[in-house]
């Protein structure tokens, strides 16, 4: 079944003392497996699928996500995000406003 969602939450380290910094390091595994548990949870796996990814782009605002196919920006992901984003945009459609990566920034 293909997936209506798809989740891509960066998980890429860079070596330590770059300027730059990580999702990695900033926690991005345990998002990922947060919001990977969370759509288990509401029975949503096979409707919105969540992966791991390398760099997405904006290391600075990191813990970073995109969600296709709408294109979606996250940006500063915690662990304690994650029912929101299910909850608000995976279930109801709408974007989680104060999570959002900022169109200039793209």
């Amino acid at each position: 079944m293909k997936p209506k969602k798809h989740i891509f939450v960066c998980v890429h380290e860079r070596p330590a003392g770059d300027p730059r910094g990580s999702c990695r390091e900033r926690g991005s595994r345990r998002v990922l497996d947060a919001l990977k548990g969370g759509l288990f949870q509401h029975d949503l796996l096979g409707e919105i699928k969540a992966t791991g990814t390398t760099c997405l782009g904006h290391c600075e605002h990191g813990v970073t996500a995109v969600v296709y196919p709408e294109g979606t920006w996250y940006r500063k992901l915690q662990v304690e995000d994650v029912d929101d984003i299910i909850e608000e945009h995976m279930l109801d459609g709408e974007p989680v406003a104060r999570l959002l990566l900022d169109e200039a920034d793209i």
